[in-house]
């Protein structure tokens, strides 16, 4: 755990700022683990801070991570995974890029040269300047007018949210369909939208288009609508318990790329 004081508080801090909500510090997933000691156990890794309403990890990476700290890596002995501390943490890192992703999350680095810094890399804590650097890097998306391509950013967002959920994937069965999975007996099919200016018109089409591919009754078949936040009252304009009714699920996809489903019920 880090210091209330240390420029890794600090930077988390930022953080839960620029996201609107605290993140889980220290946090564990059972799937990032590292390697197995003498007796064969393997110890999940923790991660520096985890939202996961938005699905982000974030790791600051001080001056340790980049370069040896003597007095810390002990040269001299080693660790479980056969190596000095210095090159086992620089193992765990490569990890953590390449797991948290792989099971749906997105991974933030926050560096000490990315906020304003001394020769050590301590931070000189300029609190406004800092603000704006770590918004940039977790909320790229808030600063870009949406239009053109948006349906694609949205679909995206909930491929990734599908595949941590435990979904597959899978290749629609009509090709005009947006995406399609499957998880166990179960089959979802979806609608993607984006922000465009017609988005009354185009959320009636996305319902209509859902209902011509109900073509299939069997009970494991959902269908799914996906929208922007900014659409997300049109698509509420059918109520729930109609949505319920045909089976149709609305998920929104907000700026930052977290998915939510939008309804009282689920799947």
């Amino acid at each position: 755990m880090s210091r209330p004081d240390s420029d890794e508080a600090y930077v988390l801090g930022l953080c839960d700022e620029a996201l609107g909500t605290a993140g889980l510090r220290r946090h564990r997933f059972d799937w990032l683990v590292g390697d197995p000691d003498g007796q064969g156990r393997r110890v999940p890794l923790p991660v520096d801070a985890y939202w996961p309403e938005h699905r982000i990890v974030v790791e600051y990476r001080e001056r340790g991570h980049e370069e040896p700290v003597a007095h810390f890596d002990r040269p001299d002995r080693l660790t479980v995974s056969g190596v000095h501390r210095g090159e086992q943490r620089a193992l765990y890192d490569a990890r953590r890029r390449t797991e948290i992703p792989a099971h749906g999350l997105r991974l933030v680095e926050v560096s000490h040269r990315d906020l304003a810094a001394d020769s050590r890399g301590r931070l000189h804590r300029e609190r406004d300047a800092d603000l704006k650097v770590v918004k940039g890097l977790l909320v790229p998306e808030a600063a870009v007018p949406r239009g053109v391509g948006d349906e694609a950013r949205v679909l995206e967002a909930f491929r990734t949210w599908l595949i941590a959920e435990g979904w597959q994937p899978v290749r629609p069965g009509d090709e005009r369909t947006d995406i399609e999975a499957v998880r166990g007996d179960q089959r979802l099919i979806g609608e993607a939208k984006g922000h465009t200016a017609s988005k009354g018109l185009d959320v009636d089409t996305a319902y209509g288009r859902l209902l011509r591919r109900m073509t299939d009754d069997a009970p494991g078949i959902r269908y799914a609508l996906i929208v922007p936040t900014a659409v997300l009252s049109e698509a509420e304009r059918v109520p729930d318990h109609v949505r319920r009714k045909l089976g149709i699920d609305l998920y929104e996809v907000t700026d930052t790329g977290s998915v939510v489903h939008r309804a009282n019920w689920r799947l």
